[in-house]
């Protein structure tokens, strides 16, 4: 019985991927904000709608960088989320800030936006919601709530990569807004991230923090470090950005065929298509009730294991239930987001999964249920 992988990167042909590649060859510019480096920002700014977008060596970099381009002041407080990926919370609490966790919405799992503004203190710099799974937040609330209360709004849009809320890219909302080039992602250039940003002021900034502040061959301004992207991965993404429209119609067609099994059966939570999003198709996320069901996530995924298909927990464990924060950070305040956590479950999910793997995946689902 073949291996069915929780995901598989996108590549573009070798012949395609050599002849992008090519020129470095010719010109042994391998780093250090290239041709390719130029080519794929420019194409990033014009597909996204954005007037800016700095390239990283992976999303992780860019959201620290993005977060300390903003300057808030050492000590002051993040609303943030707990589901998501460690990467988030981890970035607030290296930039000398501290995460507050607002619970999420147990329909979508983005940031509860009627929970914020209990949290607003006099402490609060800022707010950090996450796009999850390719679910946009409710960007006009939180803007209403950011602009009242004066507080920056920097986006993990590490899953929200060509997602569209009316007509306007994920990259275009709040300050800021990271996306993540994993090789693991809808999009990716093998690793890498981006910021998008509207800010003429930070283009120096964030170009300081990624490449040692130097501004010339004998002056260095900046105190920065080292993030940027290199040619061969920024040529990935070159290569990648071609086929992206038939990768995401692909995503769509698998994720079509799990609902077609996986709708309407008692015990089995399926996230809602969000009105007014054009979506990515990044994660199918499935929420089990035991009680309903009859099987828990962790009784199936077991079961999934033992037929060879890779499932994930994810986001299990919630950020503020690490050990690394033990001492710090208490999971009590957001029950929704702990309860999502222990139910979930993410299937395989990329564009060449067969309908066949598909149904094979479903049938061992569905066998774990009363």
């Amino acid at each position: 019985m073949s291996r069915i992988l929780v995901t598989r990167s996108s590549m573009p042909t070798i012949e395609e991927y050599e002849n992008e590649i090519k020129s470095l060859w010719d010109t042994h510019w391998l780093t250090n904000m290239g041709a390719k480096h130029k080519q794929f920002q420019a194409e990033l700014e014009a597909m996204l709608g954005v007037p800016h977008v700095a390239l990283y060596c992976n999303g992780h970099l860019a959201l620290e960088n993005i977060i300390e381009a903003m300057d808030l002041p050492e000590g002051g407080e993040v609303i943030t989320t707990p589901f998501t990926f460690a990467s988030t919370t981890h970035a607030v609490v290296r930039s000398g800030l501290r995460p507050v966790f607002c619970d999420i919405d147990q329909d979508n799992y983005t940031i509860d936006v009627n929970k914020i503004e209990a949290l607003i203190t006099d402490k609060t710099v800022a707010i950090l919601p996450v796009h999850v799974y390719g679910n946009i937040c409710d960007v006009e609330a939180i803007k209403s709530i950011a602009d009242k209360h004066g507080l920056k709004v920097i986006y993990d849009a590490a899953h929200a990569f060509a997602v569209k809320y009316k007509g306007q890219s994920a990259g275009a909302f709040g300050d800021a807004s990271m996306f993540s080039f994993h090789a693991t992602k809808v999009f990716n250039t093998i690793e890498g991230g981006a910021v998008c940003f509207h800010d003429d002021a930070l283009v120096q900034k964030l170009n300081d923090l990624k490449n040692f502040g130097i501004h010339g061959p004998e002056e260095v301004a900046y105190i920065g470090g080292n993030a940027k992207m290199n040619e061969f991965c920024a040529a990935m993404g070159i290569c990648n950005l071609r086929h992206l429209d038939e990768e995401i119609a692909k995503r769509k067609d698998v994720v079509e065929r799990y609902r077609s099994h996986f709708e309407g059966v008692p015990g089995i939570k399926l996230a809602p298509v969000q009105k007014d999003v054009e979506p990515n198709y990044a994660y199918f996320p499935v929420v089990f009730d035991k009680a309903v069901f009859g099987a828990g996530r962790d009784e199936v995924f077991n079961a999934l294991a033992k037929n060879s298909i890779g499932a994930r927990k994810y986001f299990y464990p919630l950020t503020n239930t690490f050990s690394c924060y033990k001492d710090v950070i208490n999971a009590d305040s957001t029950p929704a987001a702990l309860d999502i956590s222990l139910r979930v479950l993410t299937l395989p999910l990329y564009a060449d999964l067969s309908a066949d793997d598909v149904d094979r995946i479903c049938e061992t689902v569905l066998s774990c249920k009363l």
